[in-house]
């Protein structure tokens, strides 16, 4: 590990308002080391990286590049200053090949030279390890290609220093592995490299160093191979935490869903689901896995009422009249109304799961106003049951009344979460349920759907760390394009397995992979 300084942050201090996002932050990066930056949901991580690459300016404080005091105000001074970010949302044109993308944007005498473009983005990924055809367009990538496009573009012009937000959250364990031993390579090549990222055992395998930010401020920095998950979150957090996922036993188990060959067709003429079969018991957590993309969105919303199906059926086992309703082509109410109680907490919080201008006690009213007898809307139950989730989850929030849309996406998750649950379901379908949020809100939504197994409801989890799903699930069905490629045993199976299935699409019968 390099010991002259790239970056250096003194007395950095960002608020919004009356808020504090960083307060008096000091950070080192050397150059040849790879940093881990940690913290809760709201802890200041993104802002402080968006001032470091220009899309925030600071309040006060000072930022040194190479010793040398830099004024960033915009992502072109960061380019300057050597220094490019790759955002967890890719910034890339669809129509566009790779070699495209990565000079979009640069400055230039004439017209661009698209053939010694192609030769220096070649040479960057022969040095580097990457594998990527310069004239592939985007539209045809898979998630890990786009990546290595963003990471060459900042590459390609001149990065020296690396901001990495989430850069796993979409990968195969087989495409982590890679990217891992590509940025062990550029910090070998003397790069300085800034990871943000909320999976621990990332952090542990592969950072050199870590910073801890909490509440804005900053905490203190441990070098990797000192530490240990339980005291990186207890710096997080300020406290011990228990990390260990409890996994019980399913017990009286008994079909509650039971998903018959059904396919699915998007608005644009595309086979998304294809002859998915699979059934969801009581008692049990049903994990889905799957890349990006993959159909995971589709099948729970087909499931819900939201996707019509062009093949296959639903088919939900009430188990008070032990009668079987088909839920094929009903709608969200008509489910309701058959008593069937499907809680789905969607990838987009607030575009299908909340209304942001709402305040959390009209959020909560959501589920519940078509119940009502009279002209007037009763406040009292949906107060009660707000206050309950802010008490349980540990919302941050100045009160019920606050708007959604004012809170963090973190207290957004826990707000959409802790609604569904209490709704008494007895088929729960989560989708990502803990994106976006911390080691320690994380761990406290494990449990709650833990809670829903023993109280014997169905729980559908979809979840993006391989680690989770195994530890929590007790089965696991792998997605790959539109099909089932595998159902596998959570309590046997391995991430490599996983891994593999997730590439491949293979027929499946009787929950076995053939």
């Amino acid at each position: 590990m390099g010991e002259a300084s790239a970056i250096e942050l003194k007395n950095i201090t960002k608020a919004f308002g009356n808020k504090f996002a960083n307060k008096d932050v000091c950070l080192t990066v050397n150059k040849g080391e790879i940093l881990s930056v940690l913290g809760e949901n709201g802890s200041g991580k993104t802002t402080l990286m968006n001032m470091i690459s220009g899309i925030y300016y600071p309040d006060s404080g000072q930022i040194f590049i190479d010793g040398e005091e830099a004024v960033i105000r915009s992502p072109k001074d960061a380019y300057k200053y050597k220094i490019g970010m790759i955002h967890q949302h890719f910034k890339l044109v669809d129509v566009f090949s790779a070699a495209e993308n990565i000079i979009l944007g640069l400055e230039d005498e004439g017209k661009f030279d698209l053939k010694s473009a192609r030769a220096k983005v070649s040479e960057i990924g022969e040095r580097y390890g990457f594998a990527i055809d310069p004239d592939k367009k985007v539209y045809e990538m898979s998630v890990s290609e786009k990546q290595t496009v963003e990471i060459i573009r900042v590459l390609y012009r001149g990065a020296d220093i690396l901001i990495l937000d989430e850069p796993t959250a979409v990968l195969t364990p087989q495409e982590t592995q890679k990217l891992f031993d590509i940025l062990r390579h550029m910090r070998d090549d003397g790069k300085a490299i800034i990871i943000i990222t909320h999976k621990l055992h990332e952090v542990l395998s592969l950072s050199d160093r870590v910073s801890v930010l909490r509440k804005g401020e900053y905490v203190g920095t441990v070098n990797t191979v000192e530490t240990t998950e339980n005291q990186l979150t207890e710096m997080m957090v300020g406290k011990k935490t228990e990390l260990n996922i409890h996994r019980d036993l399913p017990v009286n188990t008994a079909p509650r869903l039971v998903v018959e060959d059904i396919s699915c067709i998007n608005r644009e003429g595309a086979t998304v689901l294809r002859d998915i079969s699979f059934t969801a018991n009581s008692g049990e957590i049903l994990g889905i896995a799957g890349i990006a993309g993959s159909g995971q969105r589709e099948l729970l919303e087909s499931i819900a009422g939201l996707q019509k199906l062009t093949e296959g059926r639903i088919v939900y086992n009430d188990p008070k009249s032990g009668e079987q309703e088909d839920l094929r082509d009903k709608t969200p109410v008509e489910i309701r109304d058959m008593g069937v109680r499907l809680s789905f907490v969607p990838e987009d919080r607030l575009g299908m799961g909340l209304v942001g201008n709402m305040d959390i006690v009209d959020n909560m009213m959501l589920r519940s106003y078509r119940r009502g007898k009279s002209m007037f809307v009763r406040r009292k139950e949906p107060k009660d049951l707000a206050e309950d989730i802010i008490h349980r989850l540990k919302v941050v929030t100045p009160d019920a009344s606050t708007p959604v849309r004012r809170l963090s996406g973190g207290n957004i998750q826990k707000i959409l979460v802790g609604r569904e649950i209490a709704s008494s379901p007895k088929v729960l379908m989560a989708a990502y349920p803990v994106r976006g949020l911390d080691i320690n809100a994380s761990y406290t939504i494990y449990n709650l759907l833990n809670e829903q197994k023993k109280n014997g409801v169905a729980v559908i989890y979809v979840g993006e760390d391989l680690d989770v799903l195994l530890e929590l699930c007790d089965r696991i069905m792998v997605l790959s394009g539109g099909s089932v490629s595998g159902i596998v045993d959570a309590r046997t199976a391995t991430k490599e397995q996983i891994g593999l299935l997730m590439t491949k699409s293979r027929e499946v019968k009787n929950g076995e992979a053939k």
